[in-house]
């Protein structure tokens, strides 16, 4: 394979682009998902992941990016020869650590499941456990490449493992619900349940929903041994691009024991941290679940009169026990969509790595400071439009993804946590791109205090605000929140003070947030104004998937994209170097200089 380094913004592009068509997987497979296995077998599918994620995230968040940023320093002196040792030495440390992440998440499940009072969790939790080593495995090699400044591979992995995820998940899901449903409709047992004469259709679904979601979750597991399999074989066909001159010339490599030390002492403040934010995140996730249940014995009457509508739509109406993991399941598809948003600015992080970690090593002061500003402000242009304008029209996303579907019942309770995530998801956002900046840098410690920090408040003010059957689920938006402008704040503080790095505040953050303020603006009276004009036209009826209202907010968002461009150059938002990090940046910074749209 030959070799030839990605630009920051040339490789954040790849994963990017890779990011969007996984993204538009996953809608491809959560939507019917959610469809097929309800809000309460999303609630399932969801509290199996909140145990795997904490063990999955080691292999994400800490190890890649050790061997990534030592892989492009050893590259950047021209020391090929470590840089081959730090790839054999990481994936033995990746190999142990998915043996142990496995048989931890094994031990875990049967516990966790019966804490949370949902015993039939544990199918999808078992299910998921051998996804844990293959990830590790995985990711050994996408640092590799990451670290040599070649994204690609990644990429491709990425898809590879939605498109396996969606295809099998899919399909497993939806056999074993019709499985279900034909065994009950011939009065069989349905997955250990009797059938009798007098259960409602919600009842039989409500044994199936559990093994559906378990089903679905096996197309996980497989999807990652596909893409680690890829990742292989890519490696043994291709190779790294290192040349034999380029080895011969290199100085000895250092000790394999030599090599461990220096890796961990990279990974492990990564690990720590990243631990301590999802092991948080997990007992977050676990107290809120069991402070709706509380809630729901507390204050049954309050909730109700909160989602009277959304409860009777489900069938749930005497069926006080089904509320919390109903609300829960309500709470985790706004949280799918939340999600997109951080998932897409991640890679603004994974592909600075090996970009400033070379500028590190080089003390190049110039690319230091290029490098961490335009990470920071990518990540403010596509975070901040995207959340303002999820939360104006989460609604009509619903709507067009469930509508007709069991989950369309939990719309409203949905759509109210969508908004409160998008007017905040810039937060969540910049987080994970400011603490890759930070471990590349060398304050790897540094993310792992401020995360703690907020993570304690986050799960304090969750138990608190969750429990109160006013707030119930709508208390975990504002725990989150907390967490991350905390956490946020102390990052940003340090990364000017140990990067040296004068961010400015009104680059950054204010130019971003007042041409997202203005298109977001701009955008809802384009959709008023539309919307009135074609129900006026008596173009659309009020009710099904496309109505006048919908149609109108697909509309605004296709006006929002040109007038937000727009203010982009207006504004003089978008910099030079920007641009010139994209690929064919010089010649498309050269046109727009000469339309005056850059300075």
């Amino acid at each position: 394979m030959a070799r030839k380094k990605q630009s920051l913004l040339n490789g954040a592009l790849i994963l990017t682009v890779s990011m969007a068509i996984t993204e538009v997987l996953g809608l491809l497979y959560k939507i019917p998902l959610t469809n097929i296995i309800g809000t309460v077998g999303k609630a399932y599918y969801s509290s199996a992941y909140n145990l795997f994620i904490p063990i999955y995230s080691i292999s994400l968040a800490g190890l890649p990016v050790a061997i990534s940023r030592t892989v492009s320093s050893y590259a950047a002196l021209g020391r090929y020869r470590d840089v081959r040792r730090a790839r054999l030495v990481g994936q033995k440390i990746f190999v142990i650590t998915g043996v142990v992440g496995t048989v931890l998440s094994l031990a875990l499940a049967y516990p966790y499941a019966a804490s949370i009072n949902r015993p039939q969790t544990i199918w999808a939790m078992l299910i998921i456990s051998p996804a844990v080593f293959f990830c590790c495995l995985m990711s050994s090699y996408r640092g590799y490449f990451n670290g040599l400044r070649n994204m690609t591979p990644q990429a491709v992995s990425e898809v590879i493992e939605s498109a396996a995820k969606m295809v099998l998940g899919i399909l497993f899901a939806q056999a074993v619900k019709q499985y279900g449903l034909m065994r009950a409709a011939q009065g069989k047992s349905v997955f250990g349940m009797a059938v009798t004469p007098d259960m409602t259709q919600e009842d039989v679904l409500l044994n199936i929903y559990p093994i559906s979601a378990a089903a679905a979750i096996l197309g996980v597991t497989i999807g990652t041994v596909l893409a680690t399999a890829y990742l292989a074989l890519l490696y043994k066909k291709k190779g790294d691009g290192i040349t034999v001159q380029e080895l011969r010339v290199a100085p000895p490599p250092e000790s394999p024991k030599a090599m461990t030390k220096a890796l961990l002492a990279i990974a492990l403040p990564i690990v720590a941290g990243t631990l301590i934010f999802n092991i948080t995140n997990f007992i977050d996730s676990w107290s809120i679940q069991n402070r709706l249940d509380y809630a729901v014995r507390g204050g049954g009457d309050v909730i109700y009169n909160m989602f009277r509508s959304s409860i009777d739509a489900a069938g749930y109406a005497g069926k006080s026990e089904v509320w919390p993991t109903y609300l829960y399941g309500a709470y985790e598809i706004a949280v799918d969509f939340k999600n997109m948003i951080p998932t897409v600015t991640t890679v603004l992080g994974i592909s600075a790595i090996p970009v400033l970690a070379e500028a590190w090593t080089l003390k190049d002061e110039k690319n230091i400071k290029t490098s961490i500003e335009t990470v920071l402000r990518m990540t403010m242009l596509i975070s901040l439009p995207a959340g303002l304008g999820m939360a104006a029209i989460a609604k009509h996303i619903l709507r067009l993804m469930y509508y007709g579907s069991a989950s369309w019942s939990s719309a409203d309770i949905s759509s109210t946590v969508m908004i409160g995530y998008g007017a905040t998801v810039f937060i969540i956002a910049v987080s994970q791109p400011m603490m890759n900046l930070l471990q590349t840098i060398g304050r790897a410690d540094i993310p792992v205090k401020s995360i703690a920090v907020g993570a304690v408040l986050k799960v304090v003010v969750n138990f608190l605000l969750v429990g109160i059957p006013s707030i119930n689920i709508y208390g975990a938006i504002i725990g989150t929140v907390i967490c991350y402008a905390v956490s946020g704040v102390i990052n940003f503080i340090m990364l000017r003070k140990y990067s040296g790095v004068k961010i400015s505040l009104v680059s950054i953050f204010l130019k971003p947030l007042l041409c997202a303020g203005v298109t977001d603006v701009s955008a809802f009276f384009i959709q008023k104004v539309l919307a009135a004009a074609m129900a006026s036209a008596g173009l659309l009826t009020e009710g099904g998937r496309f109505n006048n209202d919908t149609v109108a907010a697909i509309a605004a968002v296709a006006c929002a994209v040109v007038i937000y461009v727009l203010l982009l150059f207006i504004t003089r938002s978008i910099r030079e170097n920007d641009i010139k990090m994209l690929p064919k940046g010089e010649k498309i910074a050269k046109v727009l200089a000469k339309l005056k749209l850059l300075r």
